[in-house]
Parts: C-alpha cells; structure tokens; sequence
C-alpha cells in the first residue's frame, strides 16, 4: 500500500478533544493530535419530528468519522467517557444524565426508582390536566396552591388558619 492510502485509512475514524463550541451554528472544533478541525457538526440523538438538544463541552472527548479519510468532510458521532468526564453510573440497569450544574436525573430499574436532584427550580406546564396516580402525594414543606378540590375525602391534622373569605362545612 502507498503512503497517501495508509494516511486516508488512518484518517477515516479519529478521537479528539473539543477545544471551541458555536451553540448558534450547532458545531465544534476538535483537536485530534496535531490536526485541529474546521467547524464540525456533532450526532444527534433525533434531529427530526423530535429534536434533542445536548451539545458537546470543551475538553469532552469525541469520535469523528472522515468521508473517504478526508479530514475536511469530517464529523463528530459520538462521544467517549475519559479520565477528565467519567461514566455518571456503574450499574447496567440505571440511566443516568448529568448536567455542569450539578443536577442529575437518574432512573434505576433494579429499584423503579426515578429521581430529579439538584435543581433550582422544576416547571411543568399543562394545557389540559397533571395526573399524578399513587397511593400517596408526598410535599414535605410548603404546598400553595390557587385553587384546590378534595372530592373523596380526607383530614387535617396540626394548625390551620384561615383568612379573607367564607369557609363552610
């Protein structure tokens, strides 16, 4: 085989660093050895219909694929964990995704656990109704609430004040 063949083979699949993002253009620039890349797109989990918007970080390692090995039509498609961004979970049966902030949404199967930590604030908005089906509706501080309907009963218990309008049984 001549040199120019083995170079384009080599090329064909690259790991790289991601050293630039545009968030406005949805690419990167990755460094892979001595190559630094124009501006690349990154793969998508959905990208039609339904569209996921994760964009890669400086300094997460990727996977970039070159047409023919050809550095010029290269693309990212996918990412690897790394020393420096590590698995956010060990077990099989857990999803977990992480965010710069801290915050973690995880689900274990093992335990049909699902959990949302380190937020700030959480919205969910409605055109029609919130179902939430349980045995039990757990808040464990303060619930406000504009307006509320107990259909099927029910008790209170500790001290409840009322003000500012009828209250009838």
């Amino acid at each position: 085989m001549n040199a120019e063949l083995m170079r384009l083979m080599g090329n064909v699949i690259r790991t790289g660093i991601v050293f630039a993002t545009d968030a406005s253009t949805g690419c990167v620039r990755v460094q892979s050895g001595e190559l630094k890349t124009d501006w690349l797109r990154w793969n998508v989990a959905r990208a039609g219909a339904f569209k996921i918007w994760i964009p890669p970080a400086i300094g997460e390692q990727v996977l970039i694929a070159c047409i023919g090995g050809n550095p010029e039509t290269a693309m990212i498609i996918g990412s690897l964990y790394s020393n420096d961004n590590p698995a956010p979970g060990s077990s099989l049966k857990e999803m977990v995704i992480t965010a710069p902030d801290g915050a973690v949404i995880r689900y274990d199967a093992n335990a049909g656990a699902l959990s949302a930590t380190g937020m700030k604030t959480a919205s969910f908005e409605a055109s029609v109704s919130v179902t939430l089906k349980t045995p039990v509706v757990e808040c464990t501080q303060h619930l406000k609430a504009a307006t509320f309907e107990i259909t099927q009963g029910g008790k209170m218990t500790g001290s409840v004040e009322h003000s500012g309008g009828g209250f009838t049984s």
